[in-house]
């Protein structure tokens, strides 16, 4: 299966059955968990529960920000209130009636004062709230599509780098296992240079001697840390190969890549494998990095 970032950008446009126009944008950056930041018109609160759970469906992780671009202003309509037109209608017709000759109040009069006219926004009939959500849905799902196929291009990238970078750390352990199989007779020999500049050629026993040193090799023993880094090598090397939400179980194995560099440079006997181990952590970092963008 292909590997995935959590870095991608979906597009997707559509219409409304009216024929007003939406546009969907939707982008992701990594995240520990799964998260969706939406950014909607007013009026439009209800597509929130299922546009959650069309992206939960589909992803696993990711700080996503999706934004619905929507031009479309519900008109209001003038709607008559009788109760307030018959208390005007009554007070014109009381005035109009205590002016000698006065004109009966005119309708368009009436309806100019306040009140009895009010700007209201029609209900949305349901089946067509429906229809409108269900375009809207579509054209989400349509960017999100977008965002998995860029999520996976760039997921195929980071495969390549974090396969040179595991070559890069399998060379390196290959460097450390020669350099630590020197240790135990670098340590003999430094250790019976440092006596002969202490002491008498002879004072102390060969049993005695050999004690010492096999105490300062076991110290400098670092065959199970070589061991584990290639062990958690061979398994990021599998995760790789497996590929969709491999993002959290890297997390984990750079965790003990980054354990086991530390506990054989603070092991290393030698100027050569302190440099290679440290070498090591440097790469370990820059695989860490780069892990931290898998799904």
């Amino acid at each position: 299966m292909t590997l995935h970032s959590m870095t991608g950008f979906g597009r997707a446009g559509g219409t409304l059955p009216d024929g007003t126009p939406f546009l969907w944008e939707v982008k992701s950056v990594n995240a520990r968990g799964l998260e969706l930041r939406l950014r909607l018109p007013p009026g439009w609160d209800a597509l929130e529960g299922p546009l959650r759970e069309a992206a939960a469906r589909r992803l696993r992780r990711g700080s996503l920000q999706a934004v619905l671009i929507l031009r479309r202003e519900r008109r209001a309509e003038p709607r008559l209130d009788p109760a307030m037109l018959e208390r005007m209608l009554a007070l014109a017709l009381e005035v109009a009636a205590r002016i000698p000759g006065g004109a009966p109040p005119r309708a368009e009069a009436l309806l100019a004062l306040p009140g009895v006219l009010r700007s209201e926004v029609p209900e949305p009939d349901p089946e067509e709230q429906a229809a409108e959500q269900a375009a809207l849905i579509a054209g989400f799902e349509e960017a999100l599509s977008g965002l998995i196929e860029a999520r996976a291009g760039e997921g195929a990238r980071l495969s390549v780098i974090l396969s040179g970078l595991l070559d890069e750390m399998a060379a390196l352990l290959a460097e450390a296992e020669r350099a630590a199989a020197a240790q135990p007779a670098e340590q003999r020999a430094r250790l019976l240079d440092s006596l002969a500049q202490l002491l008498e050629p002879g004072r102390i026993p060969q049993e005695r001697l050999a004690q010492e040193v096999a105490l300062l090799v076991s110290r400098c023993d670092v065959r199970e840390e070589l061991d584990r880094l290639d062990a958690h090598i061979a398994a990021a090397r599998g995760l790789l190969a497996e590929g969709a939400g491999a993002g959290r179980k890297l997390d984990f194995l750079v965790q003990e890549l980054v354990r086991e560099a530390n506990t054989l440079c603070s092991k290393s006997a030698s100027i050569a494998l302190t440099r290679i181990g440290l070498a090591l952590k440097h790469a370990i970092e820059r695989f860490r990095e780069q892990a931290a963008n898998v799904e």
